[in-house]
């Protein structure tokens, strides 16, 4: 049973996936953004989990995470799931942080980022992005981005199973109560990819929606753009896949 890294899993579908797992028996690492977050994932922690606490808009606090982790037990797979809706914080939480992740934590065998259907909507420019979130970013932009920051990985560590997962739009505080889709199946899908041993399950480079496996945006797999979109967050970072 490896360890697993759950992102933003101090509710919604974080907190599904990080729950479900610690059940099934795994070794889970569950984290949020601040300590009053923190505190609703006491009874996580108390089953096991290993709490890390960082706020994702801060690269100090994400290169402190990478840390702190990288000096325990091996991180086996990484579930990318924090993300926001609207706002400053959108390119920042939803793209630089998982970017300067996995490239801090290089050991992870199995990568999982969250993407969106809204990513079809997104713009395959970097043109004018504010990766520093001093004003709002799209969140379609930054889905697309990292679903096409999924690809570019999966194809310069070939070693490493790395996929994006749409979840649907579901009934969490991000998706609103009136959120159409299930919500049970919007945290499946990551979960299998982190852990199975299905054979479609260890495969690579895929964008899945509930276990199935679906054509993204054209940029996505488009190696010209994933390489300028590395450049541009590398740049930002200071730190390169």
């Amino acid at each position: 049973m490896g360890r697993i890294l759950v992102t933003g899993s101090a509710d919604g579908l974080g907190r599904a996936a990080a729950d479900t797992l610690l059940s099934d028996g795994y070794d889970v690492v569950v984290h949020a953004r601040n300590a009053e977050r923190a505190a609703s994932l006491a009874p996580l922690v108390e089953r096991g989990a290993l709490l890390v606490v960082g706020d994702f808009t801060d690269r100090e606090a994400v290169r402190r995470i990478a840390a702190e982790l990288h000096q325990g037990a091996p991180v086996d797979s990484v579930i990318h799931n924090a993300g926001v809706w609207c706002g400053p914080a959108v390119m920042p939480v939803n793209v630089v942080a998982p970017y300067l992740l996995t490239a801090l934590l290089p050991g992870p065998r199995r990568l999982v980022y969250l993407s969106s259907g809204s990513h079809f909507g997104g713009r395959p420019s970097l043109a004018g992005v504010d990766w520093r979130g001093v004003r709002a970013g799209s969140y379609s932009d930054s889905k697309l981005f990292v679903t096409a920051l999924a690809a570019a990985v999966a194809r310069l560590r070939p070693g490493v199973l790395c996929n994006a997962v749409d979840p649907g739009w579901v009934p969490t505080k991000m998706g609103g109560p009136g959120a159409p889709d299930d919500l049970e199946l919007g945290h499946r899908t990551q979960e299998w990819l982190a852990t199975s041993d299905d054979p479609q399950a260890l495969t690579t480079g895929g964008y899945w929606y509930h276990r199935q496996r679906r054509q993204p945006h054209p940029a996505v797999n488009d190696e010209a753009f994933q390489d300028r979109l590395l450049q541009a967050l590398a740049r930002e970072t200071g730190a390169a896949i």
